[in-house]
Order: C-alpha cells, then structure tokens, then sequence
C-alpha cells in the first residue's frame, strides 16, 4: 500500500479512537440517553420514551420542587437482585414536610397543585420531614408507582441527574418541562 494509504487509515483510526473516547466522557459524566421502562411518571412520560438526562446540572445547581430526576434506588426500593435506575419528581426537600391525605399531596401544609399527575393519591401517607441529604420523590402516576411513599426517602447522593429533553417518539420531542412556580410549591 501507498504512503497516502496508510495516512489515510491512520487518520481514520485516530478519529474514531477519539470520538469513542468524546462519547464516553460525554455519557458518564455529562448527558446520557434514557427510555422509559414503566408507567410510573404517566402522563409526563410514556413507556418508549426516550429522554437525555443532564448529569452535570446538580453539581453547580441546586434541586428544585418537581425536578424529574433519574437515580439509583436505594436498598429499600430495589426488588430482588434487579439494579435497575428509577426515574421520579421531586416534590420535597430537605425540611419539608410531605402529607398526603384526602387524595391531595401537601408540601408544608400547602396543598401541591399537580397539573401533571395521571390521577389523585389513593392513600393517605404522613406527615414526615425529609431529612438532610435526602429528598421526597413521586411518580407522576400516583397510584402506580413504587415511590418515597412506600420506601422512604431518596439520598440525594443517588441522582444521577435530571430529565430534561425527550427525543422520541416524535410526535412528542420537546423540553421536559417543570410546571411554573405559580402552579405550587
């Protein structure tokens, strides 16, 4: 083979070898692609969903009330030898108090307006403080959903960040929108 020849595959190899590289860094430490195995966060996200989840927000931000965030369930929620991340909302923070009665979830005595759920809680739960390093999350799809409610609190140190584009299905692409502030807590 020609001089030319052998620059050629060199450079390719170099290309690729650095692109796999880029990717890898990119994906574990930056944004990483996710699908939606359950009906958990129905009617937010649908089962086939495909979403990016940003991995860096936390480190220079701070969690918000009603974050989707993807974690690593802590022991008291993790079914059998199955690792599998979750995906929930944040609805409270260090210090809130969280209720759940009458159908309605309470944030500090505040009743939480939640537009997005698939339907109202059918149970009561509460009232408990989220502790420190902890958070109080919820799946969108109340009654169907394996959630803080039933395990207890998340260690904050278990997000692996925060849900914020869906790219498929495509009648669907779009920002992963947190309702507004006036919509609640």
């Amino acid at each position: 083979m020609s001089q030319r020849v052998w620059e050629v595959i060199k450079d390719t190899v170099q290309v690729i070898f650095f692109a796999l590289i880029l990717t890898f860094v990119l994906r574990s430490y930056v944004v990483e692609a996710r699908g939606i195995p359950t009906g958990s966060m129905i009617p937010t996200l649908a089962i086939g969903d495909k979403l990016l989840v940003d991995k860096i927000v936390f480190k220079f931000n701070s969690l918000h009330h009603k974050d989707i965030v993807v974690f690593a369930p802590p022991p008291e929620a993790q079914i059998g030898s199955v690792k599998t991340d979750f995906i929930k909302r944040i609805i409270g923070l260090p210090g809130d108090t969280i209720q759940v009665t009458s159908g309605t979830v309470f944030v500090n005595n505040k009743p939480l307006t939640e537009p997005y759920i698939a339907q109202k809680p059918n149970y009561n739960y509460g009232p408990v403080t989220v502790p420190e390093g902890s958070v109080f999350v919820m799946g969108d799809n109340r009654n169907n959903s394996f959630d803080s409610h039933a395990w207890g609190f998340l260690p904050v140190e278990n997000i692996k960040g925060r849900a914020f584009f869906r790219y498929w299905p495509v009648n669907r692409v779009g920002p992963i929108e947190k309702p507004s502030p006036s919509q609640g807590t």
